[in-house]
């Protein structure tokens, strides 16, 4: 494949006329200490330590202590010790995709790791970590995206370039739903972020349960558990570059991680490391700055181009949905879809709890006969709900409340709408049909 000339040039221009380079003067933890390049160097730079063995260990600047530079290494420190060679790297961290990286898996450092051959370079550079778009020259949500999942579509409309986040705690079903997004969406491009994950579910997500059909549109970008918290951390940031490359091509991207909160737990890694106090349930504040600087990089683009729609797993802890990574992230999206242990439980999945559930522009991109076909169904599902523990002790009588006694009879049909298998899809279009069809309203689309 024949070489971009300004490409070329660029990357000739980014050779360093002069190596500059200090030694390890200290090493704990995770943490390196590096003495003699304090001035080249700032928050955010990069050096390569040479471990004994030849083996090089990029590593990020995350502070300064008495004239010395605070290094995390991106692979482990096997083999560094006092006085290795730490050589500056100048070149900022970018990325350069191109439409070919569809239907491929990449690292937080944008190389392949599905086995395939080396991912073509595009033209032009991206930076890996991005300001967020100006607030007032963004472009305002656009119309109504197709999500596939039944639940989701009518009873939590989701706008092309919202951002939502699916909060639940571990084994509720987070993976499952997304990959069924992924699968099944009208947009353009996914782009996927798994961030932290297990390894072992890595080949099982992408196989199993996203499929070929939805991988041949997506990119996915893994940084599984096992690896350092800047590899974690940076695998986000990588996730949001990617999507940022095919908005500013005028497509509609859907953009899933999973999850914010292990993003969360790196940047507490990195934070502790670098001697910031610990705050709440040991977050330091670090952790609840970076956050919105990453999630207000999804969403609509500046001028014409696309937007990023953004659906943000939150793992929260024990099940507490009010715990601070969950209440910080709720405060910055637009809107939150919580899927519920007891939901999962009683076998019906998505586990969403539609009642417990919002979207924040849902009203204004529904007409008016939509939003009144929704509202009566969750009307229904309150009052069922609020008497749920009386009708299941059999303490009810039907006749007491009118209102009751409908919800009564709608209660399992809308629970069986509700439930939708992984291989299963449906519109928007379909999915207000069948549910006005449950309700007994007349319908014209």
């Amino acid at each position: 494949m024949t070489a971009d000339p300004s490409r070329l040039i660029a990357d000739i221009e980014a050779i360093q006329n002069v190596t500059v380079f200090g030694r390890v003067a200290g090493v704990q933890g995770l943490l390196i200490e590096v003495a003699g390049v304090e001035r080249h160097l700032s928050l955010g730079g990069r050096c390569e330590v040479e471990a004994r063995g030849g083996r090089r260990v990029l590593c990020e600047v995350v502070g300064f202590r008495d004239d010395r530079a605070l290094l995390l290494p991106f692979q482990p420190l096997d083999g560094i010790g006092l006085g290795c060679k730490a050589v500056v790297v100048e070149a900022q961290p970018t990325i350069s995709p191109t439409p070919a990286w569809l239907g491929r898996v990449i690292n937080a450092l944008g190389e392949p790791v599905d086995g395939g051959p080396p991912l073509p370079t595009g033209s032009v550079a991206h930076p890996i970590r991005n300001a967020p778009p100006p607030a007032h020259q963004r472009q305002r949500v656009g119309g109504k995206l197709d999500l596939g999942v039944r639940a989701l579509n009518t009873f939590l409309t989701c706008c092309n370039g919202q951002r939502m986040g699916i909060f639940a705690g571990s084994g509720v079903g987070k993976s499952i739903l997304m990959s069924m997004i992924a699968r099944y969406t009208s947009a353009d491009v996914s782009v996927i972020g798994l961030i932290g994950e297990r390894g072992r579910e890595v080949q099982e997500f992408i196989h199993d349960d996203l499929g070929p059909e939805g991988l041949a549109r997506s990119v996915i970008v893994v940084a599984t558990s096992d690896e350092a918290p800047l590899m974690r951390r940076q695998a986000a940031y990588m996730t949001l570059a990617v999507a940022e490359y095919f908005r500013d091509l005028r497509q509609n991207v859907l953009c899933l991680m999973d999850s914010v909160t292990r993003f969360a737990m790196a940047q507490r890694e990195i934070g502790l490391a670098a001697g910031e106090p610990p705050t709440t349930k040991g977050y330091p504040p670090t952790t609840f700055a970076e956050l919105p600087k990453l999630l207000e990089r999804a969403g609509p683009g500046v001028g014409d181009t696309g937007a990023i729609t953004g659906l943000f797993t939150v793992l929260v802890d024990g099940d507490d949905h009010n715990e601070p990574i969950a209440d910080a992230a709720r405060g910055i999206l637009d809107g939150h879809i919580v899927l519920e242990r007891s939901i999962a439980e009683r076998g019906r999945y998505p586990a969403i709890n539609v009642l417990r559930s919002v979207s924040r522009t849902m009203p204004g991109c529904n007409n008016d006969t939509e939003n009144s076909l929704v509202s009566t169904a969750r009307r229904h599902l309150a009052a069922y709900e609020n008497m749920a523990e009386m009708i299941r002790l059999g303490a009810y009588r039907k006749g007491t409340n009118k209102e009751v006694d409908e919800a009564m009879n709608y209660y399992a049909p809308i629970e069986a709408f509700l439930k939708q298998g992984k291989k299963e899809s449906d519109t928007l279009a379909t999915g207000y049909a069948k549910l006005a069809e449950i309700l007994g309203i007349p319908w014209n689309g």
